[in-house]
């Protein structure tokens, strides 16, 4: 077997080939006009590499027949691919590979239109962010919801495309480089909305693996890709895999959203109460004639 048999899906899924190609051709199209550096183009096409081997490959096999690996897939989705994505701050480079017209005419009333508006003011709420970045996470691996997302397929396929959604959009709520506005949390706040999600995964990953009962017994049910793997053991590992990676992607996401923070403050960019970004002092000219 070669890397081109791993390559191949699965189950073909022709709205993953079309976004992942979409996000693709859009970004290889902008940073042409927009500045890209070296180290976030890496990270773009690490972020946008990892997604596509969590949703087309044949990994997916044993992402449907192991709990463990189902939870690897999960923090790829939600974590990993999501993560390096928003590091890279595309948006410039996304947004200038749209034709302009199509900018114009499609994309500015779209984004400009009410209900989008509120729609985004309302995820991208602080709290709200963190209790849909946690609560998907505790919805789907409700013992009768996943035993239901683990058998329908369309059901399997909501559940990861809303994993891979919402980590799109918690990460770049937290990891803006911007100051507030135009980002819409201050540096403080992004470093905040992060930690608030650590404690919730510990918690449910403690929880997978020092629960002494099998808690997802679709995956006995359906059969399992690795027969010497007892179901405990696989239950433990699930656990140890939300409990420390997903925590640990959750703290260099706070480090990552304090860099920003300190590197705003020591150029003076953060606002005051009141006031806004204090600006740059220009020092006088040499060739300014002094008075006498």
């Amino acid at each position: 077997m070669n890397l081109l048999y791993w390559l191949d899906p699965w189950e073909p899924s022709p709205t993953v080939v079309i976004a992942l190609a979409l996000a693709a051709i859009l970004f290889v199209r902008g940073q042409r006009h927009a500045r890209v550096s070296t180290a976030r183009r890496i990270s773009f096409w690490f972020g946008l590499g990892a997604l596509y081997v969590a949703l087309h490959t044949r990994l997916d096999y044993f992402f449907e027949h192991e709990f463990f690996m189902h939870r690897a897939q999960h923090l790829v989705l939600h974590h990993l691919g999501p993560f390096f994505i928003a590091l890279a701050y595309p948006g410039a480079a996304l947004r200038a590979g749209i034709p302009f017209a199509w900018r114009r005419r499609f994309v500015r009333p779209a984004l400009a239109a009410r209900p989008v508006r509120l729609a985004l003011d309302v995820v991208m709420h602080p709290v709200v962010a963190v209790t849909l970045f946690v609560g998907l996470i505790y919805f789907w691996l409700l013992s009768p919801i996943h035993f239901i997302a683990m058998l329908d397929w369309r059901l399997y396929r909501i559940m990861n495309w809303s994993m891979v959604i919402d980590g799109l959009l918690f990460w770049w709520l937290v990891l803006d480089p911007r100051s507030a506005p135009p980002a819409r949390l201050a540096p403080g706040k992004r470093v905040l909305v992060v930690i608030a999600a650590i404690p919730p995964q510990i918690i449910l990953g403690a929880f997978i693996f020092f629960t002494s009962h099998e808690l997802y017994p679709v995956y006995s049910i359906c059969g399992r890709a690795f027969t010497w793997l007892s179901p405990m053991r696989d239950q433990q590992i699930g656990g140890l895999l939300l409990w420390i990676p997903g925590s640990m992607m959750s703290v260099i996401g706070a480090l990552v959203a304090l860099r920003h923070w300190m590197r705003l403050s020591a150029r003076g960019r953060l606002r005051q109460r009141g006031r806004p970004a204090r600006k740059p002092v220009v020092a006088a000219r040499d060739s300014e004639p002094q008075r006498t």
